[in-house]
């Protein structure tokens, strides 16, 4: 007897669905357990086979947990904003709202024919303006909050007015901008409505700066950190597309995320996390204890802060390095040096902060031909510039002490510069400034201390000498939350006379005009600005014309599935009070410093509100792995306009001037593993530039010249689509094999 799986899959995934057996409510007999996937972002060519292969295994262990007799709750929704679409939308003429309808109906179709047990009633989109009208009532409380650092949560900035308005700022304990002013009761009500508001802005939660960002000509907006990448040829260039980014200043919206810095380090040590995640996050956040320290600058009146973490190494100090966007740069620069030195700053300009902050391979700098003064030998130390410090971390400068330090070490060597070991006989390849005892020797004041107390002690003399104080720091920045794009979600802003004001909860939402041309307006503005009908009030006020991230939505989408359909409220008490957070997440490590980070922030300023009641949004994270795909090349002489098969190329030992391998997408590639000549048409379509190429096989078959292993992914066209697998052995049998990969 035959096993016919589709006519079996087919007729239960029918009743499933119209049973709607997978649909769950609150039920207080039961131990509630909540399993949620990553949602995924819809693209035209729909789902590969790796995208499953956390989808089902939470559906296995959701099953599981109901026959325990828990209430498993196990929702899906979809990432529908952001940039690909909308580039989609440039490309085809067609807009983003279209496609995404449709890829999200191809996604659900192919869901459904995989058996995932999803509770389709609580599915979410973050297009939808039922879902974007909480993400721009989450902005406005983060417009109107500032964060308490005595209360160690955020407060209503009418609570920081009140202050004002009583003592000034001189007792508040905020998270603030650096080198904000201080002013006394009477100070701040003299001050006029803009300037009482370039103050409240200093503190807020969100805010309006004037930066520099990633700037991408080519995709019309600015881009995150973690989006931009080093090309060795290109320079700085956009991770999606390879598209040169340019560092530019812009007045752009910004995310305090700064402030809840410690926060985000400590209470990750009540969630579950695999460690590989919990390191990443601790580094990407990079918390240090230290000391600021003044050094003055030789022939001027300025000064340099350098924040250290180990200010007992301060004897060591031989040379001292600023970020090439330091401000003091241009103080310190000797004319004779000045070329050099700008065209040095050019170069880092082109270099993405994340290769900067990597191990040093090519060791680069330029020195400015300026002089500082260690406060402590009262020596001259001469002043470089190098790309291995970065201006938003710490002062942006470093005292360097190559004799304990790797990276100062290996500058040094590279440069030519003094080694100056404080301890004696000890391996100045050492970071720890101390000898075998673990005692400090030749270090004038702190001889023979240990190194704790060493630390401690410098701090003080520091302090007694008027040049510093202890601090900590962090390499985390602030969030970027501005894109000049047309498809995301609107910000509740408008502008009174340059003013930011939110614009009343009762008019949430902001709707996003439906328009159809996208294409960048070339000028920094985004999309939004062309629609004048939308941009200007009829009160003189005008619309902010910038849309947020596509991290928007999928920072808080977890809560909203809760109580997708309350339109009073973005979450109920007695529904938060049963489901609270996630149990279980499912999702690749790649997210660790993106969304897993930017979504813990959401939830904790969430919980300062009242909003939900627990201190973190998951309790357990697993990363699913990734399943690999090959990546196929063959062999093209372009000087000869001849494609070789391999087997002529290897067989034959030929000579061919200028071979290269070209990489083919997989659908070109047949059942043996060679190049399918009966679709050789079809690829020439698609690549013009093998138009004139001739493609010489042997005996018939065209080999491939060679096979890697890499992610699958759509953009290297290596994916397998699981309705093939599907049609041919059946979902179970589909699920089965992946769940024994």
């Amino acid at each position: 007897m035959d096993y016919n799986f589709r006519d079996i899959e087919l007729k239960w995934q029918k009743n499933w669905k119209e049973s709607s057996i997978y649909k769950i409510e609150i039920d207080n007999s039961k131990p509630k357990f909540y399993i949620l996937d990553m949602f995924p972002y819809p693209s035209g060519s729909g789902l590969h086979v790796g995208h499953p292969l956390g989808y089902i295994a939470t559906d296995i262990y959701g099953r599981y947990k109901r026959q325990k007799g828990y209430n498993v709750l196990h929702p899906m929704g979809f990432d529908a904003f952001g940039l690909p679409a909308e580039q989609w939308a440039i490309t085809t003429g067609r807009h983003p709202a279209d496609t995404t309808d449709e890829n999200i109906k191809r996604y659900k179709e192919q869901l459904e024919l995989i058996g995932l047990g999803y509770d389709w009633s609580r599915e979410i989109r973050t297009s939808d303006p039922k879902f974007y009208k909480w993400t721009q009532w989450i902005f406005i409380k983060l417009f109107h909050s500032w964060f308490d650092n005595n209360a160690n949560k955020a407060r209503p900035i009418e609570s920081l007015i009140e202050a004002f308005e009583k003592d000034g700022n001189i007792t508040i304990n905020a998270a603030v901008e650096k080198d904000s002013e201080e002013f006394t009761s009477n100070e701040w009500k003299t001050k006029d409505y803009k300037a009482q508001q370039k103050i409240l802005s200093s503190y807020r939660l969100a805010y309006l700066a004037f930066a520099e960002v990633n700037w991408c000509p080519e995709l019309g907006t600015v881009l995150a950190n973690e989006e931009v990448q080093t090309d060795p040829v290109k320079g700085l260039v956009s991770e999606r597309g390879g598209y040169p980014v340019e560092r530019k200043p812009m007045n752009q919206w910004f995310l305090r995320i700064t402030a809840y810095s410690e926060r985000l380090i400590t209470e990750m040590d009540e969630v579950d996390f695999p460690d590989s995640i919990r390191e990443m996050q601790k580094n990407w956040i990079g918390r240090s204890d230290g000391a600021m320290i003044d050094f003055a600058i030789k022939g001027s009146n300025k000064i340099i802060p350098v924040f250290t973490t180990r200010p007992d190494t301060i004897y060591g100090a031989t040379y001292m390095v600023l970020a090439p966007e330091h401000e003091l740069v241009q103080e310190v620069l000797a004319e004779e040096r000045r070329d050099k030195v700008e065209k040095y700053i050019q170069y880092t300009s082109t270099r993405s902060e994340k290769d900067r902050m990597a191990e040093i391979k090519n060791i680069t700098g330029e020195f400015t031909g300026g002089y500082a003064i260690n406060p402590f030998t009262k020596e001259e130390i001469p002043i470089w510039v190098a790309e291995y410090v970065l201006a938003g971390y710490g002062s942006g400068a470093i005292m360097a002490v190559p004799a304990h330090d790797t990276r100062d070490h290996a500058f040094a060597k590279h440069f030519e510069l003094e080694i100056r070991p404080v301890v004696e006989g000890g391996n100045i390849e050492e970071e720890a400034l101390e000898d075998k005892s673990g005692k400090h020797i030749n270090s004038d004041i702190i001889n023979g201390m240990e190194v704790d107390q060493a630390t401690q002690t410098i701090i003080d003399k520091v302090v007694e000498m008027g040049i510093g104080e202890h601090q900590v720091n962090y390499k985390l920045r602030d969030f970027l939350f501005s894109r000049q794009r047309y498809w995301g979600e609107p910000f509740p802003i408008v502008y009174k006379k340059g003013i930011p004001e939110t614009v009343p909860l009762e008019d949430l939402p902001v709707l996003l005009p439906n328009m159809y041309d996208f294409q960048p307006t070339g000028t920094g503005e985004a999309p939004l600005a062309k629609e004048s009908d939308w941009v200007d009030l009829p009160d003189g006020k005008t619309r902010e014309t910038n849309t947020m991230p596509g991290w928007a939505g999928s920072n808080w989408y977890f809560i909203r599935y809760l109580d997708p359909h309350n339109e009073k409220e973005i979450i109920s008490g007695e529904v938060e009070g049963y489901w609270k957070n996630v149990d279980l997440y499912v999702g690749g490590a790649e997210h660790a410093t993106g969304h897993l980070i930017y979504s813990r922030f959401i939830y904790k300023f969430l919980s300062d509100l009242g909003i939900v009641s627990e201190k973190e949004p998951y309790k357990k994270l697993i990363n699913q792995g990734m399943i690999l795909g090959y990546s196929h090349y063959i062999n093209v002489s372009w000087d000869e306009k001849i494609a070789y098969s391999a087997n002529i190329t290897k067989d034959e030992e030929k000579d061919v001037k200028g071979l290269v391998k070209f990489r083919i997408p997989i659908e070109y590639v047949d059942i043996d593993g060679n190049f399918d000549l009966d679709k050789l048409e079809d690829f020439k379509k698609e690549f013009p530039e093998f138009d004139t190429v001739e493609f010489k096989d042997k005996g018939g078959v065209f080999h491939i010249a060679e096979k890697s292993m890499d992610k699958m992914s759509k953009s290297l066209r290596n994916v397998v689509n699981p309705d093939e697998i599907i049609e041919e052995f059946g979902a179970d049998t589909f699920r089965m094999y992946e769940m024994f990969l």
